[in-house]
């Protein structure tokens, strides 16, 4: 299978790197992308600013490759999602040229001539990775190993508390969005409802309340799940993300100053229309009446359907790789204080597959940039034969004194907190390898 390229499912940020990691290895590689250009969900969200600082967000190899183009890295400052794509992304889709297949969508990934029962022959079949383009063309693929960075922006969690959409939230789903607002003018006079803890959720309160302050009548409630608020403010002066712990003070201050009004505890499980507008019911009896507009900003969940007819171990709880499930769940660890994961955590039963980037993470709202760029380094190190690089890694994270899960419902201080020091060193256990590295590298494709 050696003639057969390595297929990466997605080109945004991490699918990106790890095509730029492969090439610079000399290894044959296809991107497929859903969007019609590079990082499509990015652009997206391209009207929010990031947390994570320009050295934060690019890619060591991605700017081996571009830096003969002309392009320089930028040096600081914090992006926008659209200067994420226009400064750095597309640039780097333009340097990878025609390795990379736009307006294609993967509709699922197999072993040639195997379905997901067949034992016989699986590790020596290719994959197969069938795709529709934008005139419902259907193709296939041949594969020596597929890495799946397709991200979890497609699926979005529901408003309902319990993982279901809540009664009444497909009816209502004209008057609920669950993307943070570009421009939210049109909704002055209304009352608007933020559901949701996280940097999204901030962003969109941060916004609706700048107009709550403009417009008179026009009302913001923001209803968090947990029973505090203590970590949706940030990690303050003990957060090395000063834009993340910002971003949490402005928070505070619009709560403290009665711009905004924040419901703890509140867990949506009925959206009720009515001629004044909708009513949010929670589990517990409690109402928000009279709501105009919805933004359930809870997090995303990965969409496994196109691996169905592969052999995936997903932890249980977080829909993460099952063998980076217990460093980065957020009952225990913020996004500082997750552990690098590399090849050897992200293998698959079905060797040659790897899943990185957020969906990686499944559930866990933990992910950052630089976590990705390490798993692809080294997921790319272990395609090209290179175990000791795909072992080997030196991974610097900003620490942060507020984490990002949701802990106990009932805690009145909110979810634990379990900072590390900033500057992980680990040393990877190398995969079994029986057969000189090359050939381990067939086998495991």
């Amino acid at each position: 299978m050696s003639e057969l390229p390595v297929v990466v499912i997605g080109a945004g940020p991490q699918g990106l790197a790890a095509a730029a990691h492969l090439v610079e290895r000399g290894e044959d590689v296809v991107v497929v992308e859903r969007g019609q250009g590079a990082a499509s969900a990015v652009s997206e969200w391209g009207h929010v600013r990031l947390f994570s600082a320009w050295p934060e967000l690019t890619d060591a190899a991605a700017r081996r490759l571009l830096e003969p183009t002309g392009w320089s890295a930028p040096a600081s400052g914090y992006p926008t999602g659209a200067e994420w794509v226009s400064d750095y992304l597309a640039p780097l889709a333009g340097a990878l040229g025609g390795r990379i297949r736009y307006a294609t969508t993967v509709t699922g990934v197999a072993r040639q001539g195997r379905d997901k029962v067949v034992d016989a022959g699986r590790k020596s079949s290719p994959f197969v990775v069938h795709t529709v383009d934008a005139d419902g063309v259907e193709s296939r693929i041949l594969a020596r190993a597929v890495v799946d960075a397709s991200g979890t922006w497609g699926t979005p969690n529901p408003a309902g508390a319990d993982g279901f959409p809540a009664v009444g939230e497909r009816a209502a789903s004209d008057l609920i969005s669950y993307r943070i607002p570009a421009d939210v003018a049109a909704l002055a006079g209304e009352h608007v409802v933020v559901i949701g803890a996280g940097h999204s959720a901030t962003h969109a309160v941060l916004r609706l309340s700048e107009l709550a302050r403009r417009a008179p009548g026009t009302r913001v409630t923001w209803l968090l799940r947990r029973g505090s608020a203590a970590n949706v403010f940030g990690g303050g002066s003990g957060d090395e993300l000063p834009e993340r712990a910002a971003l949490g003070a402005r928070a505070r201050k619009v709560i403290d100053a009665g711009v905004v009004e924040l419901v703890t505890g509140f867990r949506v499980a009925e959206f009720r229309a009515g001629g004044d507008g909708m009513t949010i019911c929670a589990e517990d009896g409690r109402e928000v009446a009279a709501v105009g507009r919805v933004f359930a900003l809870t997090g995303f969940r990965p969409d496994s359907g196109i691996l169905r007819e592969l052999r995936i171990d997903l932890d249980t709880s977080l829909e993460a790789v099952a063998g980076i499930a217990a460093e980065i769940d957020p009952n225990i660890h913020s996004c500082g204080s997750v552990s690098a994961t590399g090849a050897r955590e992200l293998a698959q039963p079905e060797l040659g597959l790897f899943i990185v980037g957020a969906k990686s993470y499944g559930r866990a709202p933990t992910f950052l940039a630089l976590t990705g760029y390490e798993q692809v380094r080294s997921v790319a190190a272990h395609l090209a034969g290179d175990h000791e690089a795909a072992a080997r890694t030196e991974l610097v994270l900003p620490d942060t004194g507020v984490c990002g899960g949701s802990g106990d419902f009932g805690e009145a201080d909110g979810a634990r907190c379990c900072a590390a020091p900033s500057v992980l060193q680990i040393g990877r256990i190398p995969f079994p390898s029986p057969e000189p590295a090359r050939s381990l590298t067939l086998e495991t494709s």
